[in-house]
């Protein structure tokens, strides 16, 4: 039976593609999959596109990076459209969260059309697939431009980091998970619906983007050879074999910072704080590959709410 999808493309993220792209496209037609494409400039093209076109399309396809895929997240819950995601940023930390590991397999996943419901994480209202970072995060995400992104492509990330190092800032912070309590100084604060975020960290050893949680790490203030020499376990999630990193998780999570912080969500800035953190459940249907290692199957779920 043919569908009919809107394949919204970033034209900053093709990161040179456009055969990979052409091909697959093919493929898709080959498969019954009539593809109507927009090369948007931006999140109001790109949701009013979406809203105009809803009742005729079974399918948004975004091609782009993580920004680009969290940015319609409001219209597609709004017109509960299933999504598939094609990696073409440089980091393409969603897709690597469902199991997609590159364009070949993108295309696969589209075509097979297996669908599975993953989690939003929401702070002050702002939609996110990822992390929200406040502080060391965010400058990281500040040493960073389109033209290294092409050059560096992930190792980016890295580059960026230990320029971020030398610019990073104590702050106070207050936590409240669910119903328990916390004061810290810090440096780094992260607060995870997905499970990788920055190239490839992980937010948290047992993160899934469909879990039902949210993961959270604070990094406390060490000298620049401690935090070096955690920067494998930060990288991997393992922050509890880390004495100097406190993490948690909950359904519910709000923070006071001194001084008020800036909050990157999914590499883009979007509030401030103070802010309140949710997870919703089961929010969207993504195309994602059978039986992917990088989330919970229903059995798993199963146990993990039999567990509570």
């Amino acid at each position: 039976m043919s569908r009919r999808a809107l394949l919204v493309l970033n034209p900053n993220s093709r990161n040179g593609a456009e055969a990979d792209l052409d091909s697959g496209l093919a493929r898709l037609e080959a498969a019954g999959i009539a593809v109507k494409t927009l090369c948007s400039q931006g999140p109001q093209e790109t949701e009013a596109a979406i809203r105009q076109q809803h009742k005729s399309l079974d399918l948004v396809i975004v091609g782009g990076g993580d920004g680009t895929v969290s940015s319609t997240a409001r219209v597609l819950i709004e017109s509960q459209l299933p999504l598939a995601v094609l990696p073409l940023g440089t980091a393409n930390d969603l897709a690597r969260s469902l199991g997609i590991v590159d364009l070949g397999q993108a295309f696969d996943v589209i075509i097979d059309n297996h669908r599975q419901a993953i989690d939003l994480g929401v702070v002050n209202g702002h939609y996110f697939f990822n992390v929200a970072n406040m502080g060391l995060g965010v400058k990281v995400t500040e040493a960073q431009d389109s033209d290294i992104k092409k050059r560096w492509g992930v190792f980016s990330y890295l580059r960026a980091f230990f320029i971020a190092l030398g610019r990073a800032q104590k702050f106070r912070v207050d936590l409240t998970l669910d119903d328990k309590r916390y004061r810290m100084g810090s440096i780094q604060l992260a607060v995870g619906n997905g499970r990788y975020y920055g190239g490839g960290n992980l937010v948290a050893e047992e993160a899934r983007i469909n879990d039902a949680k949210l993961d959270l790490y604070c990094l406390r203030p060490r000298g620049l050879m401690e935090l070096l020499g955690m920067a494998l376990l930060v990288r991997n999630g393992k922050h509890h074999l880390a004495k100097r990193i406190f993490s948690a998780s909950a359904e519910r999570i709000e923070i006071e910072t001194k001084p008020g912080l800036e909050i990157h969500a999914d590499g883009e800035p979007v509030t401030e704080t103070p802010a309140t953190f949710k997870v919703i459940p089961a929010a969207l249907q993504i195309l994602v590959p059978r039986n992917s290692d990088e989330l919970l199957s229903d059995r798993e779920k199963d146990n993990d709410t039999d567990s509570h």
